[in-house]
């Protein structure tokens, strides 16, 4: 599969600066955790001394607030059943075979990353996200927040997806749109590069797919959802209600992205693992994997194009994409970013 045969993935930045006549350079020197810049590099170290707060000697130290404070959900050392055991999964996503694999106790964030918690990081290192780097990124044509000279791409194949300049993190929906609001909803518009730039200064990592799956799962075998096998429409997650891409009815009350505690968790203590917003695993994709997959912690091929994704996001419908289920399995390059797309981390062994 590519993401660009299914309309609830965004093009890569490459099909959609290829959809417009104009679009953002992109800058490849890039600012570091730490403050560091250095051509095409991600995991320089932070340093505590490059952002030293200046307290005068002998002031009574303040308790430091963790980099990383999201609530945590831990998950037992476990053999589990991976893949789409019912047939629901699509042709080309790589759901199957079914197969047992063990993962060794981990604790990974409840929620996905908030843009509080992003805003955190780029304020104590002076990160610059991959969409403010080229300048644009990848917004749905129901929630655009800009000028219509911003939009600088739009694929023939999900012309429901513009390339939209100015669209990034803090404006995820454009250049007319705001965080001001939404403190508590999934980061989105970062890339698996910016993921994995959050995690180097957060000392944290993102989940394998294995564990993904696993902490989704909730502790329910074979289920297809977090919460078992039915479906309450409007209920259960964030997903599309209507008929897509033109008219979404808000049953659930949202167009884009909830809050990260909208909804019930799963047995494990996992909001919203599914719909929502895609979340980025540190494995490179491959559609056959599962037939050579390890049975013990399972950590993906060796190499690859694009990174895995998993969850679905508040653009999956039925009438074209149900990938808002455990085993279900998508992938972009790591470069690209989207309005669905965001991250949670796992604590590093």
């Amino acid at each position: 599969m590519t993401t660009d045969d299914h309309g609830c993935c965004a093009p890569s930045h490459e099909v959609m600066a290829g959809a417009g006549s104009a679009h953002g350079a992109h800058d490849d020197t890039r600012a570091q955790p730490g403050g560091a810049s250095a051509p095409g590099g991600i995991s320089a170290p932070y340093s505590a001394a490059a952002h030293s707060s200046g307290t005068p000697a002998g002031t009574p130290a303040a308790t430091p607030t963790p980099r990383h404070a999201l609530a945590q959900a831990l998950i037992p050392t476990q053999v589990f059943s991976m893949g789409d055991a019912d047939g629901a999964g699509n042709p080309g996503d790589g759901e199957t075979p079914v197969h047992d694999v063990r993962v060794e106790a981990f604790s990974i964030d409840a929620t996905t990353v908030t843009n509080a918690a992003f805003a955190r990081f780029v304020a104590a290192t002076g990160y610059r996200t991959e969409s403010e780097r080229f300048g644009y990124s990848a917004v749905f044509h129901l929630a655009l927040e800009a000028e219509l000279d911003d939009v600088v791409g739009q694929p023939p194949q999900t012309p429901w997806w513009l390339g939209v300049r100015g669209a990034d993190w803090a404006h995820p929906a454009g250049a007319l749109s705001s965080i001001a609001e939404l403190a508590e909803h999934p980061v989105v518009q970062v890339s698996w590069n910016d993921a994995l730039a959050y995690c180097a200064w957060a000392g944290r990592r993102l989940p394998t797919e294995a564990e993904w799956e696993c902490s989704a799962r909730g502790g329910l075998a074979g289920r297809r959802y977090p919460w078992g096998d039915e479906w309450t429409d409007g209920q259960r997650c964030n997903i599309w209600q209507g008929r897509f891409p033109s008219v979404n009815t808000l049953a659930d009350g949202w167009l884009a992205t909830a809050p990260v505690h909208a909804f019930a968790p799963n047995g494990y203590g996992l909001w919203q693992s599914v719909g929502n917003v895609w979340e980025w695993c540190s494995d490179w994709w491959s559609e056959g994997y599962y037939a050579s997959s390890s049975v013990e912690n399972p950590t993906g091929p060796a190499t690859g194009a694009q990174r895995s994704m998993r969850g679905g996001s508040y653009l999956c419908h039925d009438s074209y994409c149900n990938r808002y289920r455990n085993s279900a399995r998508a992938s972009n390059t790591p470069d690209s970013a989207a309005a669905n797309v965001g991250f949670r981390t796992v604590a590093l062994a």
